[in-house]
């Protein structure tokens, strides 16, 4: 009996990184302050981190150490959001396209992981965060639920309920009605009150 191959996760980092971009693309400069579910962070400062975890993945992909890089870029202007976003997708995607990252076991500051598995948790982690925007600029119909269903099924191995505090990166988790759709229902699991 032979071994099922591993999953690749990249189709699905496409995917999620895809819905990010056009969450990015359609904020308006008069939204930038708006306030957004994730805490202490406004738009312009989601959209700082959404670069910011872009350039941690092409530089830890690329071997270099991410302990200390900045969790926040700023300096970008109020209408070079969607082009910075899109310059450090292109910079993970040309790093992390060498089959051979999926294997090679990454350091993170908050974990040693294979690459299939770091980037399998931020498609995840993009998800979120093209909930935060969409809910921040009331966008929610342009979410992909699926997405948000994957999201679910992986976070309890990367977030599990029994490791949160108010101070960590993930709150507890939030009630919500059993009938609530995909996205409550993983906005609460991460504990944002949506």
């Amino acid at each position: 009996m032979t071994a099922e191959p591993a999953r690749d996760p990249r189709p699905l980092f496409a995917r999620s990184l895809d819905q990010t971009d056009q969450q990015v693309a359609a904020v308006c400069p008069d939204e930038l302050g708006n306030p957004t579910p994730c805490a202490d962070y406004d738009v312009r400062a989601l959209l700082g981190h959404v670069v910011a975890v872009l350039h941690k993945l092409a530089r830890v992909g690329a071997g270099a150490d991410v302990r200390g890089a900045p969790d926040v870029v700023d300096g970008i202007g109020d209408d070079g959001w969607a082009d910075a976003v899109t310059r450090a997708r292109g910079e993970v995607e040309r790093v992390w396209a060498d089959d051979r990252m999926l294997e090679r076991m990454v350091t993170l500051p908050w974990a040693t992981l294979p690459g299939r598995d770091v980037l399998d948790a931020y498609a995840h982690e993009f998800t979120v965060h093209s909930w935060d925007l969409a809910h921040a600029t009331d966008r929610l119909a342009d979410l992909d639920p699926d997405l948000a269903a994957q999201a679910l099924e992986a976070f309890p191995r990367f977030a599990p309920p029994e490791a949160r505090s108010e101070q960590g990166s993930f709150a507890p988790v939030v009630p919500v009605p059993d009938d609530a759709d995909a996205y409550t229902r993983l906005a609460a699991y991460l504990g944002r009150r949506p």
